[in-house]
C-alpha cells in the first residue's frame, strides 16, 4: 500500500503543532475526549521546539501521557504528511455522542450536516470553513472521515478537533432540529432560490452533500428551504463540496452578524 493510500484508512495519529493545540483546546472546552497515548518529538529539533515542548510538557502532566524524544526517521515513518515539524501524537479514538442524546444544542444556533463527501481532505476543508464561519456543531453519519482523524485535523487546521461533533442518521437529524424550531436548509441546484438573495436567519441546520452523490431525495424532501449558489458566468459544472460549503457558511454568517 502506498503511503498516500493510508489516508483512507483508520488513523488517529495527529501531526504538527496546529493539530496538537487544537486537540488540547477541544479537551479543555469539553468538546473532545480523545486520549493521547504518547507524544513524540524529533530530538534533533529540541532547541528549535523549545516553546512548543514547554507547552506540551504541561499538557503531558495535565492529561497523563508520555512526551518522548525520538529520531526523525521514526516520525517520518509514522506521519502521513510532511508538515509535522518534528511533532506527532499517537492517540485513541474520540467519543462521538449521538445527536438524540445531546442536551446542549443551542436554541438559536447554526449547525451543519455533511453528507457524502468522499475524500478526507475535502471533508477537512469543509469543516475548516464551517468553523471559521461560526458553526456551533457538526452532524455526521456513523461512518465518517473522523476515522482518518490525523488527515482531517491537518486539512481542517485543527477545527475538527475543536468543534462539537454528533452522530445521527440524516433523516433523524432533520427531524431533531425541526422539533427545536430550526430551519433545515439544503444546497441544491434544482431551485430558484439564489443564496445571496435568500433570508437565512438562525436557527439553521445547513445540509451539504458531496460532488458525486449530493443529498439524498428523502433528505431534500425534509428541507424547509433549498438554495443554490449563483455564478458570475454560465458554468455547467458544480463547485467542490468544500468550496460550496465555504460560500454557504459565509452567507449564513454574514446575514446573522448584521
Amino acid at each position: 500500500m502506498q503511503k498516500e493510500d493510508i489516508k483512507f484508512q483508520n488513523s488517529t495519529i495527529l501531526e504538527g503543532m496546529t493539530s496538537l493545540r487544537a486537540l488540547f483546546a477541544g479537551r479543555k472546552a469539553g468538546t473532545n475526549d480523545r486520549p493521547v497515548e504518547r507524544l513524540l518529538y524529533d530530538e534533533k529539533k529540541q532547541d528549535k521546539l523549545y516553546k512548543e515542548l514547554s507547552y506540551l510538557r504541561a499538557m503531558s502532566k495535565e492529561y497523563g501521557f508520555p512526551l518522548l524524544p525520538t529520531g526523525e526517521e521514526e516520525i517520518n515513518t509514522l506521519a502521513i504528511g510532511n508538515s509535522h515539524g518534528g511533532l506527532l501524537a499517537e492517540c485513541g479514538s474520540r467519543t462521538l455522542p449521538m445527536l438524540s442524546e445531546a442536551g446542549n444544542v443551542k436554541k438559536t444556533g447554526f449547525y451543519a450536516m455533511i453528507q457524502g463527501i468522499e475524500d478526507p481532505y475535502n471533508f477537512g476543508y469543509a469543516i475548516r470553513s464551517l468553523y471559521a464561519c461560526g458553526v456551533d456543531g457538526i452532524i455526521l453519519p456513523e461512518r465518517n472521515w473522523l476515522s482518518a482523524a490525523g488527515v482531517v485535523a491537518r486539512s481542517s487546521a485543527g477545527a475538527s478537533e475543536m468543534l462539537p461533533v454528533y452522530v445521527s442518521e440524516p433523516l433523524e437529524a432533520a427531524d431533531f432540529f425541526h422539533e427545536r424550531g430550526y430551519t433545515v436548509v439544503c444546497a441544491d441546484e434544482r431551485t430558484d432560490h439564489l443564496l445571496h438573495k435568500t433570508p437565512l436567519k438562525k436557527p439553521i441546520l445547513l445540509i451539504v452533500g458531496g460532488e458525486r452523490r449530493g443529498i439524498s431525495r428523502a433528505l431534500l424532501d425534509k428541507a424547509d428551504l433549498l438554495v443554490k449558489i449563483g455564478y458570475g458566468r454560465e458554468f455547467r459544472a458544480s463547485l467542490s463540496a468544500a468550496s460550496a460549503t465555504t460560500m454557504l457558511a459565509y452567507e449564513i454568517f454574514r446575514q446573522n452578524c448584521e
